[in-house]
């Protein structure tokens, strides 16, 4: 009859008395890993390889390592979590174009304010300045004295030749001189920046106050008012 391999657990003396066998770090590991599922989800891969391995190592080491029920948990959890991967895919495919229209659709909601808000201090500005009429450009609305250089009707950023705001880009341009050089006539577009994803439709404005739209192309006067 052969005697034990050096490798084998018959050949492993047991653990003196008083000793207490530390936790398997990979059994650590594993049980981490599966809780992590919850944030990342391709950690259940982790949890299942360290589970098998510390579950491995503990059966080997004959009592000096301990740890088996946090493995264990860990393979539960991992073997869980790559079950419900194919659930959250299909969640994932519902909800994700949903947000997208959301946002979409708040970004459209607030591009028709902004030119709301830039119709309003223009026909300020017209008023107040009535030797210039509206103004020439985006700029002179913008922050400052208060007079006709820098009206102080809208933020900095709304004075910007292309003022981008919410997923879009707007764009005033003064149309039509009258023969004393007053401007009687403007217009302003409204783009999404990223069209189909931080909008979908077009808009257009101008001193009539309304607003139109347009679904794939740039929207102009004669396109369909909202």
């Amino acid at each position: 009859m052969g005697s034990p391999l050096p490798d084998s657990p018959a050949f492993r003396s047991a653990p003196p008395p008083g000793f207490a066998p530390p936790t398997s770090g990979k059994a650590i590991g594993s049980l981490v890993s599966g809780l992590l599922f919850f944030f990342v989800p391709f950690s259940s891969i982790v949890a299942i390889i360290l589970g098998h391995i510390s579950l491995s190592e503990i059966r080997k080491s004959a009592g000096r390592l301990k740890g088996q029920g946090l493995a264990t948990a860990g393979l539960v959890l991992g073997y869980a979590g790559i079950a419900a991967i194919p659930f959250l895919l299909i969640l994932a495919a519902i909800a994700i174009p949903n947000l997208l229209r959301a946002k979409m659709a708040a970004n459209e909601d607030s591009a028709v304010g902004s030119l709301h808000s830039y119709n309003t201090a223009i026909v300020t500005y017209a008023t107040k300045c009535p030797e210039i009429g509206y103004p020439a450009s985006a700029a002179q609305l913008g922050p400052g004295t208060g007079d006709c250089t820098q009206a102080d009707l809208v933020t900095q950023a709304m004075a910007a030749p292309r003022s981008v705001k919410t997923g879009y880009y707007f764009i005033y341009q003064p149309m039509v001189q009258d023969r004393e050089g007053r401007i009687t006539k403007y217009a302003i577009s409204a783009d999404p920046v990223q069209p189909g994803v931080s909008g979908t439709r077009h808009f257009y404005t101008d001193e009539t106050g309304v607003i139109r739209f347009e679904s794939n192309n740039g929207a102009t006067a004669a396109s369909a008012p909202l």
